[in-house]
């Protein structure tokens, strides 16, 4: 046989039963198994330097890998905690992994089984079971469910919040009351995304050349700004610069 299989197949076996002498997850030995090269050498990475490299950016590089190769390992994580503790903390976190994991009606209920009792009217969850509403297309629920929110905690403010009313008003077809959130809202929203939403809002209601300024703006501010802001917010100003391009 040829040496080089022959030392593959040594390190796969070697790979293999570290896997399973640790405790690693299972998923690692159908990927060491059957992928070769790029797989040993991702368990390699993952699971074993991080014991001699403990860095704080390796384990920032780690996690990275680990969620790219097992994105819905926080998921399990977190339904497992609100099995184990019921409390609302939980279910909030488990709630919010759903939603991001384009589970949002599973998300809803897990919601409006936390906000009873003392936590009937809690901001934060309320604002999670509007934020799941709007990614499941129920846009109206989703406004509905902010304007409670509003009515119960007039003291509660959240940019984010704010962001979602004004994208479900434009998502229900009430544009003019969605450029009135958007016209207030970018006055003080510290990103790129709600400029960004405001100038296709405005564009689609025909006001082309407020788009064109309002993305103008946005890139001119972007563009003397902190490098981590523009960074940060990458994925919108790219977004703002192809939709500028089509003005």
């Amino acid at each position: 046989m040829n040496l080089a299989f022959i030392i593959h197949v040594v390190i796969t076996v070697l790979l293999i039963v570290h896997c399973v002498r640790t405790g690693r997850n299972t998923l690692w030995i159908w990927l060491i198994a059957f992928v070769p090269v790029a797989g040993p050498i991702a368990y390699v990475l993952v699971e074993i330097l991080p014991g001699l490299f403990g860095s704080r950016s390796t384990r920032r590089a780690v996690a990275g890998v680990r969620k790219a190769l097992d994105p819905e390992q926080d998921l399990r994580r977190f339904e497992a905690d609100a099995r184990m503790t019921g409390d609302v903390a939980s279910r909030q976190r488990y709630a919010d992994e759903l939603t991001r994991q384009g589970r949002p009606l599973e998300a809803i209920a897990i919601y409006r089984q936390a906000l009873t009792g003392l936590y009937e009217s809690d901001p934060n969850l309320m604002l999670g079971l509007a934020q799941a509403q709007f990614a499941s297309g129920a846009f109206a629920d989703a406004r509905a469910t902010l304007d409670t929110l509003i009515a119960r905690n007039p003291e509660f403010r959240s940019p984010d919040g704010h962001l979602l009313y004004a994208r479900a008003l434009a998502a229900e077809g009430n544009q003019q009351q969605a450029l009135e959130e958007f016209a207030a809202l970018t006055k003080y929203y510290t990103g790129a995304e709600a400029p960004l939403r405001y100038a296709q809002v405005l564009r689609a209601a025909g006001r082309t050349d407020e788009a064109r300024r309002v993305l103008k703006e946005l890139l001119e501010h972007a563009r003397f700004a902190p490098r981590h802001y523009r960074k940060m917010q990458q994925e919108w100003l790219s977004s703002a610069e192809r939709e500028l391009s089509t003005l």
